[in-house]
């Protein structure tokens, strides 16, 4: 579980985030949707401790995240896909795919049960993955990077605004993945930024609205 307390974050002096408060359950896929500068980025942002917290407390389960650094969060089994994906040019697709779990010094044995895993959600990345990143189309970085944030996000998954750009078909195959996504890892929280809801789809269990940096529940239940 996933608990937000009276978050406030500004940027160059100005509130971006404003005393939001919610809590995102276990197992549960949640849809965060608002328009450019809405606050979005900066949420998942200050989640992973790339944004300096004004005031509040961010808790996965019993830790609080909020006094970790950046680098130590991802250690808590969180992963998070970029709207601008940040897939490294000069190594291949797998080496980028396994980089964070070797920074986190897994096993090669515990690496590549976890990229098993991976491709079986993203199987559109097994042809890819001797390419460099360099080679990758900006939909297909967006494959990559989801798949990268599977590899070490087993507790927790960010993916900021993931539809942003990507063509019909590549759109169709991501929904695709994270549909497989909830039958392999049943127990894994998901929060998902969007500016179109219908992008979404059915994908999320619950949709929250985030509007001038504060945010709220949207109470109409999917039928």
């Amino acid at each position: 579980m996933l608990k937000l307390v009276n978050l406030n974050v500004d940027i160059a002096d100005g509130p971006i985030l404003r005393d939001i408060s919610c809590v995102f359950e276990r197992a549960t896929t949640v849809g965060v949707v608002g328009r450019n500068g809405a606050g979005k980025t900066t949420l998942l942002r200050s989640i992973m401790g790339l944004c300096r917290l004004r005031t509040g407390e961010i808790w996965l389960d019993d830790i609080d995240l909020s006094r970790l650094p950046g680098h130590l969060r991802a250690q808590h089994h969180v992963g998070y896909a970029p709207e601008n994906r940040v897939i490294f040019p000069s190594m291949t697709v797998e080496e980028n795919l396994r980089l964070p779990c070797k920074a986190q010094k897994l096993s090669r044995q515990a690496i590549d049960q976890r990229l098993e895993v991976t491709l079986g959600v993203v199987p559109e990345i097994e042809p890819m993955l001797q390419r460099s990143g360099a080679a990758l189309s900006g939909g297909q970085g967006k494959m990559v990077a989801l798949g990268r944030a599977l590899m070490v996000g087993t507790r927790l998954l960010l993916l900021d605004e993931p539809f942003q750009g990507l063509a019909p078909k590549l759109s169709n195959l991501y929904t695709e993945a994270l549909s497989r996504l909830k039958g392999v890892r049943p127990e894994l929280s998901v929060i998902i930024t969007e500016s179109n809801t219908k992008l979404l789809g059915a994908i999320p269990d619950h949709v929250w609205t985030i509007e001038r940096g504060a945010m709220w529940l949207n109470l109409e239940e999917k039928p």
